[in-house]
């Protein structure tokens, strides 16, 4: 075995953010960029030497030959084996699992998630930890310490394994398992929904139509959906994955699956459609006529969660990132469980699972999950959804509005400001900050503030503390305005404004989101300023 030990220098810009390192791919294909940022996850994590890692992506452009790389430098290292996804593949969540039943030391997951891909698309690399998740700050901070101090990198002169036969072999001294990506996923599945239930759904007439965005989703879902369930072929669409997504952006909102979105609310609509993101974290869920928020399929799905098989116990308790909607709070309170408000970023979920606090969690970002693994699981609630559609024996549109009648509406949107100015974003969120302590009293287009903060975070279950988390706004009338940067693009900045209005009127449940938010969404504008400070006229993705 020849390792080559490469001298190298720090490469500014390398700190990872909640969900790993982020650039544009076109930056991690420069000359050893890749290898600089691997050569510091290995050490960060306190090295690898006898250990097994899980390997895979989500199948955009340079997976294959970024994979490659990592296989030879985890080899370089002492890593005994790692288990890779069949052609470099591994959804979010399949990656998470295996991570989990292989007892592996962790894993390198390669995504950027619901970003564009292509080559001058984006691309990502994080660390999950021993329990599935995304590494906790402490960990992604010995990252980003050691990307900044690096001297040289570790590389086996010998080229990887192909990726595409199933089976072991060996690279240097480490053990290359290549497994199928999708197996070990669907008999998860198994354990968590009826399939035979659901099977009788499909048989009965139900459709639906599930749209993979050429993502790895696609080949869970004709697995599972076409194939231990049942449903018609054509049932799931766009099902190949692609490097480039097919040139479109895998995000499953209104703006990125319009053609979804336009099914559902015409006269050939199925009875349900859903929609998964780029490396299959992130869900919708439609039915005729109507669009389940991500929000209120948390709320939804924990008031129904024992209807399921998996989760015939009910609920333990219920965690939401803050700029989430509050309709998981009423649903908490009803059933007499914790309702935990968390930082955004699903790590910040890990310790709440791992001490058994949580049953179920979701951010308002399309994520939901369970403690079947430590990521957002966007097939997982789909399939969730079925099971509960197939023991209520009710449309989507009557289990929602059902639930409305019961909890009352949270009227909810999320306008974001895509690639503005950094430096602008970040003098509107510290004008904002500044702001707290005077804006108590004030009114702005009708509406009077209550009070202000700048959200922070303490884990009950270890203690530690996470601050500035987004700038919370709470009117006289309960309505709400949440502020946050993003840190999941490439480029520039993205601002999130969140607004919340609750109506529990059930003859006011009807009603278009934007305008029951109408006087929260000119506040909003009228505190930060966002018109004046970025020129734009309206948000980008209204979702």
């Amino acid at each position: 075995m020849s390792v080559a030990t490469v001298s190298t220098a720090p490469i500014a810009g390398q700190k990872p953010g909640t969900s790993g390192l982020r650039k544009k791919t076109a930056v991690f294909r420069q000359p050893g960029y890749l290898e600089n940022y691997v050569q510091a996850v290995i050490e960060g994590v306190g090295g690898v030497e006898g250990r097994t890692l899980v390997v895979g992506g989500d199948g955009r452009f340079f997976n294959d030959q970024a994979i490659a790389i990592i296989l030879r430098m985890l080899a370089a290292n002492g890593a005994e084996r790692a288990i890779v996804g069949q052609n470099g593949m591994l959804s979010t969540p399949a990656a998470s699992n295996l991570i989990r039943k292989r007892k592996a030391f962790g894993g390198l997951v390669l995504s950027a998630s619901h970003n564009p891909g292509g080559e001058d698309g984006d691309f990502g690399l994080k660390f999950n930890i021993a329990n599935g998740g995304p590494a906790p700050e402490s960990t992604t901070d010995a990252i980003f310490a050691r990307t900044t101090a690096l001297t040289e990198y570790r590389i086996l002169d010998e080229n990887a394994p192909a990726l595409g036969t199933l089976g072991e072999s060996r690279l240097g001294g480490m053990i290359v398992e290549i497994v199928d990506p999708v197996a070990d996923y669907v008999t998860l599945m198994q354990t968590l929904v009826d399939f035979d239930r659901i099977s009788k759904l499909f048989a009965s007439g139900f459709t639906l139509r599930f749209d993979a965005m050429h993502a790895v989703t696609g080949p869970y879902a004709k697995a599972i959906l076409e194939g231990a369930l049942g449903a018609p072929a054509g049932t799931v669409i766009n099902a190949t994955p692609l490097p480039d997504f097919g040139g479109h952006h895998p995000d499953p909102n209104p703006v990125h699956a319009a053609e979804l979105f336009r099914l559902m609310f015409s006269a050939e609509a199925p009875d349900m459609g859903a929609a998964s993101d780029g490396d299959g974290d992130r869900n919708i869920v439609l039915g005729r006529g109507i669009s389940v928020s991500p929000s209120d399929s948390l709320a939804v799905l924990a008031a129904n969660i024992h209807h399921t098989k998996g989760y015939a116990g009910g609920l333990k308790g219920i965690a939401r990132s803050m700029p989430t909607s509050r309709a998981a709070d009423r649903v908490a309170e009803k059933r007499g469980v914790e309702l935990f408000e968390t930082p955004t970023g699903w790590k910040f979920f890990g310790n709440l699972l791992d001490a058994g606090r949580v049953t179920i969690c979701g951010e308002e970002s399309a994520g939901t999950g369970s403690a079947h693994v430590r990521e957002k699981d966007g097939l997982w609630a789909i399939l969730l959804w079925l099971d509960i559609i197939a023991a209520r024996g009710e449309p989507i549109a009557a289990i929602l509005k059902e639930h409305w009648k019961t909890y009352g509406r949270d009227y909810y949107t999320r306008h974001d400001y895509e690639g503005i100015d950094i430096a602008t974003g970040d003098r509107l969120m510290a004008d904002l900050r500044t702001s707290l302590a005077s804006l108590p009293g004030k009114t702005f287009a009708g509406l009077t503030v209550k009070a202000a903060d700048d959200f922070a975070y303490q884990d009950p279950t270890d203690q530690s503390v996470t601050r500035q988390q987004g700038v919370r706004v709470l009117f006289a009338n309960g309505a709400r305005a949440v502020f946050r940067l993003s840190g999941t693009g490439t480029e520039g900045a993205t601002l999130r404004v969140y607004l919340e209005t609750f109506e529990s009127d059930p003859s006011r449940h009807d009603h278009d989101p934007q305008e029951m938010l109408s006087d929260v969404i000119a506040a909003a504008d009228a505190i930060a300023g966002i018109r004046e400070r970025t020129g734009r006229t309206a948000p980008d993705v209204i979702t």
